[in-house]
This record gives structure tokens, sequence and C-alpha cells, in this order.
């Protein structure tokens, strides 16, 4: 099942906001009508990548417009499957109409195998790589960034709290929540 994204909000360095779209947009808009000209960055935390909003018009518009409800399309909604296209060559569309179950089911099999392989690896890399590219664009001229994101990606925690911590107080706990998120996907799960 899909999860819906997680946005976080910085002005400067002071946060404002993390949460869905509908949490965050409306302290979007209403510092956007305050002040236009104020700077807000906007990342998206599961991607560490940043994103824009056209904040004009009514709090509902600007909902309507950016964190629109889903409908319901094609699938099973009642056990989360959506439909989507995949694209795929002639001969993986043989190979998975020989399995037993059909294609979707072959390709859930698939998907879930390697979900399994390494999740907490995967997981980790994926949170480490999104905290790089916030770190980029809110810490990159702080002191000690680069020596910072190396024992980020070595996973050395310890090191990483100490090289943050005379940052501004909003990025730095913002930091190590994210790193800590990314030590703990790191650890063995024992069964």
């Amino acid at each position: 099942m899909e999860t819906a994204a997680t946005y976080t909000a910085f002005a400067g360095a002071r946060q404002l906001a993390m949460g869905s779209l509908r949490d965050v947009l409306p302290v979007l808009k209403q510092r956007f009508d305050r002040d236009r000209s104020e700077l807000v960055l906007v990342f998206e935390v599961e991607t560490g990548r940043q994103v824009d909003f056209d904040l004009r018009g009514s709090l509902d518009e600007v909902l309507e417009r950016e964190a629109p409800i889903p409908s319901r399309g094609p699938g099973r909604p009642k056990l989360g499957v959506t439909s989507r296209e995949v694209s795929l060559l002639p001969r993986h569309w043989e190979w998975l109409e020989q399995q037993s179950n059909g294609t979707s089911g072959a390709l859930r099999r698939l998907v879930e195998q390697a979900m399994k392989s390494q999740p907490g690896k995967e997981r980790a890399r994926g949170i480490r790589a999104s905290l790089s590219r916030f770190l980029s664009s809110m810490a990159g001229d702080r002191p000690h960034y680069e020596e910072a994101t190396r024992t980020l990606f070595n996973g050395d925690i310890g090191t990483f709290e100490r090289l943050v911590q005379r940052w501004p107080k909003d990025i730095r706990d913002y930091a190590l929540q994210q790193a800590r998120a990314a030590a703990l996907a790191d650890e063995p799960v024992s069964d």
C-alpha cells in the first residue's frame, strides 16, 4: 500500500512545519499571504527533493490544486491495490504469463521478494540519500558539512552528531532525526 508523502518546510534555519501536504500547505499559505517575498524551502522527506507549490488563491483552492483527495480508480481499492502501467520487453511478458496466479500475482511476489532481500539496508540507504539532498541545500555552508556527510554515509552516527552539534537547532534536529532513522533501519532484524 502506498503511503502519502511527508514534507518539511523551512524559512531560513527555522522549521515551520512537517507532515502531509494537508498539514504543511495551510502553514505555507498563511505565511505566503502575510509576506509573499519570504523564502521558504519545502522538501519531500522521503526523497530529499525540494518542491514548490502554487499558493495563490484561497486555502481551499490551494489544497484542491496541490493536495487533491485521491479518487478511486482501477484495481482493488479495498485491498490497497492500484492499477498502473508497466512497460516490459516481450520476453518478460511471456515469462510472467507462464507463472502461476497470473501476471499481477507474479509481479507482486517478485516485488515482495526484492523488498525482503535487504529491506533495512535499502531503507537506510534511501534515508541517507534524501538527507544528503536536504543537507546540501540547508547546511552546505555550515561548518563540518562535508565531513558530516561522509560520516552519515559511513553510518558513524556518533561522529555525525558531534559534527552537526553547532548547526542551527531545527536543521540539526531534523538531520539527527533522519540520521538516527537510517541507523535504526541498518540494524539487523531478529526473527
